[in-house]
């Protein structure tokens, strides 16, 4: 896929949900992984022509893991000329060896977000822009409904009021093999991750359960995203 792709489906999800207000400061959650790494391509990209003024900024959480090499994301925002912050962290200690966590994943989380949004503020952002595709907002509706029984899941742009933060998800549009496509087409310089439960969670289950029902249901992963976008979720409205 080339970044022309990218830039169109990403244009489309924040024109439509009003997702960038002139003057914003956002912030790009950097994972060092392909839908991270897209969403900073396709942002830097936009932030050339679009009609409305923006900043962006690249921020990543180290967690600690010693076999996490951040170099080529370094070199890559520096050739975007994007400003990129690291975050020192010992996330992964308190989480596995201190703690011993059996079910990681939601303290790790919740953790992570904290120390990205304390390190958002600190640097006079107001926004952070997520790289959630369409195939995570399906994976979000299934993890609610096989577990917590309700349809649900994350809207477009949502106001963090405790944190004065707006998150905002601009490639809500794109399919997670445009961003493999993309990624193999750029030579994308992705890291893989170093979490030892990588894979190993409930949102790979949803994963592999929403693909095999896409290959016995063609066009099923379309169809429940058409439901989501139709649906009276909150802020699912196109404005």
């Amino acid at each position: 896929m080339k970044l022309q792709q990218v830039l169109s489906y990403v244009r489309k999800a924040i024109d439509e949900y009003q997702m960038i207000q002139e003057g914003d400061r956002i912030a790009i959650g950097i994972s060092g992984g392909k839908d991270s790494l897209t969403l900073l391509y396709a942002l830097s990209g936009l932030k050339r022509f679009y009609p409305i003024p923006f900043e962006i900024h690249a921020i990543t959480v180290d967690l600690g893991f010693e076999n996490l090499n951040l170099s080529k994301v370094a070199k890559l925002c520096e050739t975007l000329a994007v400003p990129y912050t690291i975050v020192k962290t010992d996330i992964a200690k308190i989480v596995f060896d201190d703690r011993g966590e059996k079910n990681p994943c939601a303290l790790c989380a919740k953790m992570r977000k904290g120390a990205l949004n304390d390190a958002i503020k600190k640097a006079g952002l107001n926004k952070i822009a997520y790289a959630h595709h369409k195939d995570d907002v399906v994976e979000t509706m299934l993890l609610s409904l096989i577990f917590e029984g309700r349809f649900h899941t994350f809207a477009p742009v949502t106001y963090l009021d405790r944190m004065d933060l707006t998150v905002i998800r601009p490639m809500l549009y794109m399919d997670e093999c445009d961003v493999i496509s993309f990624v193999k087409k750029h030579e994308v310089p992705v890291v893989k991750s170093p979490c030892p439960v990588d894979g190993h969670t409930k949102r790979e289950y949803a994963k592999n359960l929403l693909h095999s029902l896409n290959i016995e249901n063609p066009g099923v992963r379309e169809r429940f995203f058409t439901a989501i976008h139709r649906s009276s979720l909150n802020g699912w409205k196109v404005n």
